[in-house]
């Protein structure tokens, strides 16, 4: 992309010099007479005025001031040309009156300047031109009033009008060229400033617009193209945005060559500049154009030569990126200075210094554009050693960091161990714990329970024996009362004794008081039963070691389960012989409880889904342990399940329907009976618990 835009400036430059050989074709008008008068002198009495002053043929300038610039001129060989034109190659003045002098008087008047709107001129374009016509060609000469707040340069030439308009389409070929460049140059870095999001391209960015508006200024196309007639801009727009542009490029130096860090003295220089171009700007927009003119091509002139030693400055220090900076506003300083100079009419002005800014600024944006990937690149260099430099001590301390790798590994191992270990502790004890509470709390329940109920129901079931003694005495009494008074009643007794029977219905109060004897005795012993049943699984008051009979511990569990259990959900129980083993009866109870509530529940979360569920106990007996099988058809579980099921605070129920703890109890239950507790469960098909316990415990006591 820089390539193609640097190919664009050798364009633009052969394209200008091309012109500059196009203007020697016309007679350029360098030999006249002139007359600086105060606003309010007509031309009248400058007919009458023999008091020119002649140029020598080489005078162009007449300065910045508020007097009226008159120009006398001899046009000779007019009638050589056809349609001749006269233009002024100066776009910046105001009011131009071009007059035809023949015989003492004014035969033709014609009015041009930027503030004649581009509508109302001749010829349309952003010069100010003047057609000639047959009348004409034969005047004695032409007077020429220039009124201008600003410079006052007279360059112009005689040319035909076919000659006139192809120099306008070498300058607008000139200016498209110059816009294509800026306008590449806008782009390219408007994509770096989104892409790489650095501030400095936005300034560059702003600063490339600002000196496009400038330039076209200057050469007066702002006003041919954007506001012809807005007359205010076009007094005031080449000092507003030729302060914008040094005032935006600063800024840009500020940043681009750090001089706020490097040159910090020399820095705040630039302050003091920003106050004056806002002097300029303020005076320019409120007071006097001319004032702020003056001011600006002073503070111009101090400025670059500032700029100039401060990037010298820079550069001594060994801040690489001010080359192309250096070059680039080196450049533009002597398109300024050149520029300046004629201004002031220092040296003469001519077409070289016409378009000496257009191409000094084309120049300068197109290396400044060089600069920024220079910079980057320098950057990018820098970034790389020391990134190398870094990976250099990143290799010296390696070995290092190796060594101390592996201290800290066998360290951590060390102290990993040590808290695995202890959390393990902490997780027995913590579900030693809550079994204990959880149990004591069971125990001292259900011990509660069967103790108030077993007085009662013991004074129940021992007295339904007697009560159908008596029953059965009081029976064979009525017996033989009927029988008796079947033989020895009057007919009229057996009737009324009859009559009494079917009003009392005797045989159904008969029948119904033996069934009632059977469902108090059947309750009493059912009662007995679930007494007996809390007793054993509770076992409250026993801590040591006792032989028990799993058998009984399986049956109260069932029992005090029962309620719980759904109907549909069938109890097998496939009990072989066992021996009587070594345990704590109420922890082994809690197993049992744990594992069977477990499948219940398994069961009836899929009640729907099974056709048979039941529950399976098995027990079997070996050498020296037994073992104790409950297995169910629910659902079954997935390894990921199966790998945590003992893992305390682990649950698959809904929150609040389940603490975690249960099976992480049993484990810790069994473990410490010495035993073992296998899982098989396979999803879909069911889950068997297999516990296996030792016959004999090896100690007496058992904590």
């Amino acid at each position: 992309m820089m390539y193609k835009i640097f190919v664009f400036c050798l364009l633009f430059l052969a394209t200008t010099f091309q012109g500059f050989a196009q203007f020697e074709n016309v007679e350029k008008v360098e030999c006249f007479s002139y007359k600086m008068t105060d606003p309010d002198v007509g031309v009248e009495e400058l007919i009458q005025e023999e008091s020119f002053t002649y140029n020598n043929c080489n005078n162009f300038n007449f300065g910045i001031n508020e007097s009226v610039l008159w120009v006398k001129l001899e046009l000779n060989g007019l009638s050589d040309i056809e349609n001749p034109t006269f233009t002024l190659n100066s776009t910046s003045l105001d009011l131009v009156d071009f007059y035809s002098v023949k015989g003492g008087e004014v035969i033709r008047e014609q009015k041009n300047g930027r503030l004649l709107g581009i509508e109302a001129r001749d010829v349309d374009s952003q010069k100010i031109i003047f057609e000639i016509n047959n009348e004409e060609i034969t005047a004695d000469y032409f007077l020429v009033r220039i009124q201008n707040v600003d410079k006052k340069i007279f360059t112009g030439f005689v040319s035909s009008k076919e000659d006139l308009l192809n120099i306008l389409n070498f300058e607008e070929i000139l200016f498209g060229i110059l816009t294509g460049i800026f306008i590449g140059l806008f782009f390219y870095n408007l994509f770096l400033y989104f892409s790489v999001k650095d501030k400095i391209y936005f300034i560059y960015v702003l600063h490339t617009l600002l000196v496009w508006f400038a330039q076209a200024s200057i050469l007066g196309f702002t006003q041919f193209l954007l506001w012809p007639d807005w007359d205010w801009m076009n007094q005031r727009s080449i000092v507003i945005f030729s302060s914008l542009v040094s005032i935006v490029g600063i800024w840009f130096l500020r940043i681009f060559l750090l001089s706020k860090s490097i040159v910090p003295k020399l820095d705040k220089g630039f302050n003091v500049i920003f106050l004056v171009y806002g002097f300029i700007l303020l005076n320019a927009i409120v007071f006097s154009i001319t004032i702020s003119y003056q001011v600006l091509l002073v503070t111009q002139s101090i400025v670059v030569i500032f700029v100039l030693a401060v990037a010298v400055m820079i550069l001594r220090k060994g801040y690489r990126p001010a080359r192309y900076y250096l070059l680039a506003w080196s450049i533009f300083m002597v398109g300024i200075f050149l520029f300046v100079f004629s201004e002031m009419g220092i040296i003469p002005s001519n077409n070289f210094t016409a378009y000496i800014m257009p191409l000094g600024s084309a120049l300068e944006v197109v290396l400044l554009s060089f600069a920024l990937a220079d910079r980057i690149n320098i950057l990018k260099k820098e970034k790389e050693r020391e990134q190398a430099e870094r990976l250099e001590v990143l290799k010296e301390n390696e070995t290092l960091v190796k060594e101390q790798n592996t201290l800290l590994e066998k360290k951590v191992k060390m102290r990993t161990d040590e808290l695995e270990s202890a959390l393990r502790n902490l997780q027995n004890t913590q579900s030693q714990l809550v079994n204990q509470e959880k149990m004591a709390s069971l125990g001292q329940l259900t011990a509660g329970i069967a103790h108030e109920i077993n007085n009662p129901i013991n004074f129940v079931s021992s007295n339904i024996m007697p009560l159908k003694r008596d029953i059965k005495d009081i029976m064979e009494v009525i017996d033989f009362y009927r029988n008796t008074g079947l033989k020895e009643f009057t007919e009229e007794s057996k009737k009324e004794a009859k009559d009494l029977e079917e009003d009392l219905e005797l045989d159904y109060v008969l029948d119904e008081v033996d069934q009632l004897l059977k469902g108090m005795e059947d309750g009493a012993r059912r009662t007995v039963e679930i007494v007996k049943g809390l007793r054993l699984f509770s076992r409250v008051d026993e801590q040591d070691v006792k032989k028990v009979d799993l058998h009984d511990g399986i049956n109260s569990t069932i029992i005090l389960l029962n309620s719980s259990i759904p109907g549909k959900i069938r109890i097998v129980r496939e009990f072989n012989e066992l021996p009587m083993v070594e345990c704590l009866a109420g922890k082994i109870n809690q197993v049992f409880m744990n594992i069977i509530n477990n499948a219940v529940h398994a069961l009836s979360d899929h009640m729907e889904e099974i056709k048979d569920p039941h529950i399976t106990i098995r027990t079997k007996s070996k050498v020296d342990y037994v073992t104790v099988e409950i297995e169910d058809n629910g659902p079954g579980m997935p390894d990921t399940v199966k790998e945590r099921i003992f893992e305390p605070f682990f649950t698959t129920k809904a929150v609040g329907k389940g603490t975690g703890l249960g099976l992480s109890i049993v484990y810790s239950i069994i473990e410490n009976h010495k035993g073992t507790l296998e899982v098989k469960t396979t999803q879909g098909e069911g889950t068997t618990f297999i516990i296996t316990l030792p016959v004999n415990q090896s100690t007496q006591k058992y904590e």
